[in-house]
């Protein structure tokens, strides 16, 4: 699903109109950014947490010629799924009955 689906799913499900909904998301995703950027933490309950994360300096493998190469500290956008999210998705088939039916 792109942008343009998840706009038209939500404002279906949500009976607004499309344009609406498009800035509603935008705002959303600048918000969610200028707090992450900021070192802050979004957690939407039963969807999950938006966060920076501190990732340590270390050495990494040029890939053309195998030589070892310095890749510097870094802080970079994380999202952890919530409980309601994950078991949303983790959703386990019914199993099937291995007695057979009529004998």
């Amino acid at each position: 699903m792109n942008k343009k689906e998840l706009v038209a799913a939500a404002a279906a499900a949500a009976e607004m109109s499309q344009k609406d909904v498009e800035k509603a998301l935008k705002a959303i995703n600048e918000a969610i950014v200028a707090e992450v950027a900021k070192n802050g933490k979004v957690q939407l309950i039963g969807f999950g947490t938006y966060e920076a994360r501190k990732r340590a300096a270390r050495t990494g493998k040029n890939p053309q010629d195998g030589k070892p190469i310095k890749i510097p500290a870094a802080t970079v956008p994380a999202f952890k799924a919530g409980k309601a999210f994950k078991d949303a998705v983790n959703v386990k088939p019914a199993k099937k009955s291995s007695k057979k039916k009529g004998k």
